[in-house]
């Protein structure tokens, strides 16, 4: 009998730790509902909601307007500074970046353009105020050209991610994972099951939870964001654990209690 429960004592800290090691990967995995299709039946179409974003006051918007006459468009670009002191924003990297130049939005929502004049933009698509903008430019230009976007599509990720920033967005069409990944994806202490996203709409802030394990994160309609969104991955409790100094000092005293009484088991006969 001499060494069966020192076997046994080990025995049940290997167990312990299996189970421990299962429940962590449980909790870290995306979209656990949705099954191998290789081997069953697809999972069915998930609707999405998506509407292009609209020009609010105070937006950036990079606006260019060319045309077929050479001499014309040197003149266009030559006219084309930017209206607005740049803006810093953090990249990816944690250094200051600066957005490309544009014309900012006043308050009474309206774009003042060389030539063209004051253009009322808010509440616009980027596509709407583009054809709006080309309906003016062509009293003054023969088939113009014009191109608008956002200059200031940022998005701010915070809380338990690799690289948590304010981000530049290229196009308007950005999501929630999509999100996510320009940060790095969430750290090993993200609490995948509460997501949260702040929204700010018509001076009013808007709170919304996901829970990236789940598929129906397809069809939130937060799932798409918008300028300005932020996005906050709060810790798990096993980040708590992981910094608190008692716990840590209490788990290394258990750990040497345990060495001491297995290493006296083993020197007992029974």
């Amino acid at each position: 009998m001499k060494g069966i429960k020192p076997c046994l004592a080990l025995l049940l800290l290997c167990v312990l730790t299996v189970f421990s090691a299962c429940n962590n990967y449980k909790n870290i995995s995306y979209l656990k509902d949705i099954k191998d299709s290789v081997h069953n039946v697809p999972v069915a179409s998930l609707p999405t909601y998506y509407s292009d974003p609209r020009i609010q006051p105070k937006d950036i918007l990079q606006v260019t307007v060319q045309t077929l006459d050479p001499q014309t468009n040197t003149i266009l670009a030559a006219n084309n500074p930017s209206n607005v002191t740049p803006q810093n924003v953090m990249s990816s990297a944690g250094q200051a970046t600066v957005t490309a130049p544009g014309y900012m939005v006043d308050k009474d929502g309206q774009l003042q353009l060389p030539l063209v004049g004051m253009i009322k933009v808010a509440g616009l698509t980027t596509a709407e105020a583009r054809d709006l903008i080309s309906s003016k430019a062509a009293k003054y230009y023969k088939d113009p050209v014009v191109n608008v976007r956002f200059a200031n599509f940022t998005i701010t990720v915070l809380g338990e991610v690799a690289r948590p920033s304010t981000y530049v967005v290229p196009n308007e069409k950005v999501s929630i994972l999509d999100a996510l990944g320009m940060a790095g994806d969430l750290t090993i202490f993200g609490k995948r099951e509460n997501v949260l996203l702040i929204r700010e709409e018509n001076g009013d802030k808007k709170f919304v939870r996901f829970n990236i394990n789940s598929s129906e994160i397809f069809a939130s309609p937060y799932f798409y964001l918008r300028q300005g969104d932020m996005v906050y991955v709060e810790p798990a409790k096993s980040k708590a654990a992981s910094t608190d100094a008692v716990r840590t000092r209490n788990v290394t005293l258990i750990a040497s209690g345990l060495t001491v009484l297995i290493v006296l088991l083993t020197r007992v006969n029974f």
